[in-house]
């Protein structure tokens, strides 16, 4: 893992300040070797072909597609493909991270799809992290008005809010409330345009097997989400356990995307069977797969003496990995769901399904996986 090209991708709503992050990032000497992927929508004259452009040290590639969902995963795959012999100095891969910076319009799925999964791209990159931008002013209109920017927030690993020093303090306390519910986990950096090395914020939250116990812990942060429902319960008259809701203030605020939204973490006190968690997974890929918009989980495994990583966006799945160790003396298997339009209850009774086909077939050492309230 730890030889492979980390990719970093910068999503974030129109306006919300990439561009500006970008230069800075480009500027600093950590980044020297980071080879950016820009994305934006092309004009009708480009006939939504790709279009590659490098400047005089071949630090950029921009990429124009018409259409994101159709066109932008296959244009990735080849600039990424190419792009260690493409650019190359003296005949070696100079840059050692990818920066992408996606289209303000842009869900951030197919991107994530495409280094996730093309056979091809996983021997050389990894996904380090994505990086979600909000626009400090603008953020919670946005937010109320563009299903797209609930999604950028929900699968983020960090969340940058910028434009801060043109916004009062009651406004910002209420966006980063609003985007601590979407996302426990991730960490919120509140920037304005000119504050602090940038570089320092890549690096810190991305997964990598190779990564120390408080790093894999880091990753998957568990605990916020028991954390947030504690501190943060607004009383939605549903009772679904160990999760966070997103009720707010309906009467004023019912158009609100987020309320679709649901943050979830599972925690199986006993082993899985390998064979039941397989399935289990699979029925919920199967059945709602493209409203489980980010799953990452630390799993025990019946067959495995080591835990398990998992890490999913809707039906695409990295391939497992096997760390070395336990990240702490805790071996229970803890599974971290950012879903949309659906139920922890779904979830559960998904598995409850699974286990009990499995026992009905008398499958040997099979224990009941029973999920911490």
């Amino acid at each position: 893992m730890s030889s492979k090209i980390p990719v970093t991708l910068l999503t974030g709503f129109l306006g919300s300040g990439k561009t500006t992050l970008l230069n800075r990032l480009m500027a600093s000497p950590d980044l020297a070797k980071s080879l950016v992927i820009i994305n934006e929508f092309g004009s009708i004259g480009l006939d939504h072909d790709l279009v590659a452009q490098s400047n005089e040290d071949d630090t950029v590639v921009e990429m124009s597609s018409g259409c994101l969902c159709c066109t932008i995963k296959g244009d990735l795959q080849e600039t990424l493909r190419n792009a260690p012999w493409r650019f190359a100095r003296d005949g070696k891969r100079w840059f050692d991270r990818v920066i992408i910076e996606t289209t303000g319009l842009a869900d951030p799925a197919p991107i994530i799809h495409t280094v996730m999964a093309d056979k091809k791209l996983i021997d050389q990159y990894r996904l380090a992290e994505v990086i979600t931008l909000v626009d400090g002013v603008n953020g919670d209109e946005t937010l109320n008005l563009q299903p797209e920017a609930i999604k950028q927030a929900a699968v983020a690993d960090t969340i940058i809010v910028s434009k801060i020093d043109l916004v009062s303090d009651e406004a910002l306390n209420a966006l980063t409330k609003r985007l601590r519910a979407l996302n426990p986990a991730a960490p919120i950096h509140l920037r304005s345009a000119d504050s602090g090395d940038p570089s320092k914020l890549l690096g810190k939250t991305g997964f990598n097997p190779d990564l120390k116990s408080q790093d894999v812990r880091d990753w998957l942060k568990a605990e916020a989400y028991s954390d947030e429902q504690h501190h943060h319960d607004h009383g939605h008259h549903h009772d679904h356990g160990h999760h966070h809701e997103h009720g707010h203030d309906h009467h004023h605020d019912i158009n609100r995307h987020d309320d679709r939204i649901q943050s979830v973490c599972l925690t199986i006190e006993e082993p899985f069977p390998a064979a039941v968690f397989d399935e289990w997974l699979e029925l919920l890929v199967m059945l709602n797969g493209v409203n489980m918009l980010r799953v990452k989980g630390l799993i025990n495994l019946q067959e495995l003496d080591k835990p398990l990583v998992i890490h999913g966006v809707q039906h695409i799945w990295h391939p497992p990995a096997i760390l070395e160790d336990w990240p702490s003396d805790d071996r229970r298997s803890r599974i971290v769901f950012i879903l949309r339009d659906m139920e922890e209850s779904d979830l559960r009774n998904a598995l409850g399904f699974i286990t009990d086909k499995f026992a009905k077939t008398h499958i040997d050492g099979l224990d009941t996986p029973s999920l911490t309230e």
